[in-house]
């Protein structure tokens, strides 16, 4: 018998638009995390039938999944059970507790004078936290079991991100003695330090810990967030910890395991030579000239520290003339959570810093500072490839594709200018520009290094970090996952 995977996610591989018709429409989903499994899932589905459980975020999805029969039928080789979850309760679940204060910890944003502060509406919202986790478990149970009653063989449940930190104990108290179910938790962002983690209320702090202790396998993308894991269980809990990389909670022991996700290479440069990319190609060489190409592609995520690299910029400008009318930068940011104030807020200081930079620097025949904020994948996909620096320096990031996909689509070699607090600096690292990302003057001088580089020696690093990025692609990740809940 085939053996069985499920997939929970708080974003599914494919949404739903209701057409003028009244006809529901589907499109692939997007994302990095979202790209990562459905690559990933795409070699495991030949060997294993996979079901992948994810929240309906809008009102196509919610019709989805009242009715599954009026959704048009996916192409791919998985199914998808979307979950209706009510408006009010996804909301608080969503934007007040998982990117609100969980996003916020563990990526160390918080403006500590001002926030967090918990009060009797955090209470309200995480009960819905745990409503909407208890839906996922439900939903998971409803799956496990039904296909452990039968010959099946073993199912692998792979639970995903902050969103779900509750759904493995959850799940494990749904199931009970039942069926031979294997559950992993993975951690797509970083992980908060003890001192840090201690903001969140206890019972919150030691509830999200312990519900990630219930899966036989944690994974996390560097080995400093695992180790930041482990340092909270063993302050916050008390739980025990093993030099092998196994805590013990509770009567169960919990493997933690290191995962770097890369980039399917054949995928991506695939995509890379459609018409829409070269047609942006075209056009972006036509514009930038014989200038060098400094860019940057991220989300609107505060996270991603996008003014603080505009600063930088600025910087190199100013002390670094010999640049000027030689260098353009391209800024490409996709919209991410505007409905949270501190996310519009942030975007509109990009603008007005992007702005101040061209009123500075500008001439009738160079324009320094191209930012756009708008989502254009090809034309990403087309800066990416003409790149001579790729600028990527959050203040934290659980891995960081970006990094890695830059250098698979360099046409001429790119250098890397990356954050030491990226995942990806711990596989990138050394053939990277590491920089403080709280260092605008560094950072200035890590972007005049990359520009000054000899043609050979960025070849060489670009060559160096392409191999490094293809050697751990989504397939290999997933499948690593798998193995450790089977071994």
């Amino acid at each position: 018998m085939r053996q069985r995977v499920l997939v929970a996610s708080n974003r599914g591989p494919v949404s739903y638009q209701l057409g003028a018709d009244g006809a529901l429409a589907g499109r692939r989903g997007g994302g990095g995390l979202i790209a990562g499994m459905t690559s990933g899932l795409a070699a495991v589905a030949a060997q294993a039938e996979v079901t992948w459980i994810c929240a309906a975020l809008g009102d196509g999805d919610r019709m989805a999944a009242r009715s599954p029969e009026a959704a048009p039928e996916d192409p791919g080789q998985v199914r998808v059970l979307m979950l209706d979850i009510a408006p009010e309760t996804f909301n608080r679940a969503y934007n007040n507790v998982a990117n609100s204060i969980l996003w916020f910890t563990h990526h160390l944003l918080f403006d500590t004078p001002n926030q967090p502060q918990f009060g009797p509406e955090f209470g309200r919202d995480w009960a819905s936290y745990l409503a909407y986790n208890q839906a996922f478990a439900d939903a998971l149970a409803r799956e496990a079991l039904g296909v452990a009653a039968a010959p099946a063989g073993r199912v692998r449940v792979l639970v995903q991100d902050y969103h779900l930190s509750l759904v493995p104990r959850l799940l494990r108290e749904k199931l009970g003695a039942a069926g031979d179910v294997g559950i992993a938790h993975f951690s797509h962002t970083p992980w908060a330090p003890p001192e840090y983690y201690r903001l969140l209320p206890r019972q919150v702090g030691r509830a999200l810990l312990d519900g990630i202790l219930a899966a036989d396998h944690v994974g996390f993308h560097a080995q400093c967030w695992a180790d930041a894991f482990v340092d909270c269980c063993a302050q916050i809990l008390g739980a025990e910890v093993s030099q092998a990389g196994r805590v013990r909670h509770r009567g169960h022991v919990t493997e933690v395991g290191v995962h770097p996700l890369g980039v399917d290479v054949p995928a991506l440069r695939a995509r890379a030579q459609g018409d829409d990319v070269r047609a942006h190609v075209t056009a972006l060489s036509r514009a930038a000239g014989a200038r060098r190409l400094i860019v940057r592609i991220d989300r609107t995520e505060l996270s991603k520290n996008i003014v603080r690299g505009l600063h930088a910029y600025r910087e190199l400008l100013a002390t670094r003339p010999e640049w000027h009318g030689r260098v353009v930068h391209l800024a490409f940011a996709y919209p991410s959570r505007s409905e949270v104030p501190a996310y519009r807020a942030y975007t509109d200081q990009m603008a007005r810093t992007a702005q101040q930079i061209t009123e500075e620097f500008r001439t009738p025949d160079w324009n320094p500072l191209v930012l756009e904020v708008k989502d254009d994948y090809p034309r990403s996909l087309a800066a990416c490839a003409l790149a001579d620096v790729l600028l990527v320096n959050p203040i934290r990031d659980g891995m960081n594709l970006v990094a890695q996909e830059g250098p698979v689509l360099s046409e001429r070699g790119c250098a890397l200018v990356l954050s030491r607090e990226a995942g990806a600096a711990a596989t990138l690292g050394d053939d990277a520009l590491l920089v403080n990302p709280y260092d605008v003057s560094e950072t200035a001088e890590a972007l005049h290094t990359a520009l000054a580089m000899s043609d050979a020696e960025r070849r060489s690093r670009s060559a160096a970090l392409a191999a490094t990025a293809g050697a751990s692609p989504p397939a290999r990740w997933l499948g690593d996952q798998l193995a450790a809940l089977d071994g």
